[in-house]
């Protein structure tokens, strides 16, 4: 066990997903405030959907290799539940900032509603081992063949197995995302008992300021959106 290990370039990945999603959502932003013309379609254009797919895939991932990471340096429950309480927490804070911004489509089940509820199931899921390579193509796999309407309904549309996809700024369903992370957790234990120096080894220089993004990915998460929104509210309002 190498409690002192520094994960630098783990950490640079996950300032990678963070530094592509504050460029999606501040282009998000500038399309909500009327500075693209024509307006784009976020939820429609491909360009856009693609992009989203990657970064939350890029997240999730590197919340499973941080997971297989934890667990080699003997993370406890109590350590686990007191991360899992801040990040818990910061969802039900963006639920109630979405709220507020866009009632009819607010997030109750997003990015980090998703983590929270995915970081449990893949804590009891480690000792799979390989057979999570199994499970996450599974996970991913049954949206994709079978949904059903009975899981329309808000209070189970978070499974991800819902016929058509609920009105909310921002969705992260059990199911197909249960996937990703499980391929993170078992890519993450096959990399640190076999080719431990791919997540351990030296970064550039130039990547130390990702790396240290990573670090604070979930405080960077929580202040860029509200940040982005008002220098963006301030130039339409000076503007008028």
């Amino acid at each position: 066990m190498l409690t002192g290990t520094r994960f630098d370039r783990l950490d640079a990945l996950r300032g990678v997903a963070i530094v592509w999603m504050a460029i999606f959502h501040f282009c998000f932003d500038l399309n909500h405030f009327g500075f693209f013309e024509p307006k784009h379609r976020f939820t429609v254009d491909v360009f856009w959907t693609t992009q989203r797919t990657m970064i939350v895939s890029l997240f999730l991932f590197c919340a499973g290799l941080a997971q297989a990471v934890a667990l080699e340096q003997g993370q406890s429950w109590a350590r686990f539940w007191k991360r899992w309480a801040q990040i818990a927490g910061c969802a039900v804070l963006v639920s109630i900032g979405s709220y507020l911004m866009f009632p009819r489509s607010w997030i109750f089940f997003g990015v980090l509603h998703g983590i929270a509820a995915l970081l449990i199931l893949i804590r009891w899921m480690a000792p799979l081992r390989r057979w999570l390579w199994l499970v996450g193509a599974l996970a991913i796999a049954l949206p994709l063949l079978w949904r059903h309407e009975d899981f329309n309904a808000k209070w189970l549309s978070w499974v991800g197995l819902a016929a058509r996809k609920p009105v909310t700024e921002d969705y992260v369903p059990i199911l197909p995302w249960l996937g990703v992370m499980a391929w993170g957790l078992a890519a993450g234990q096959e990399l640190l008992a076999h080719a431990r120096r791919v997540l351990a080894g030296p970064i550039p220089r130039a990547a130390q300021a990702l790396a240290l993004l990573g670090r604070w990915s979930l405080s960077f998460y929580m202040v860029h959106q509200p940040v982005f929104i008002g220098v963006l509210w301030t130039v339409v309002a000076l503007r008028h």
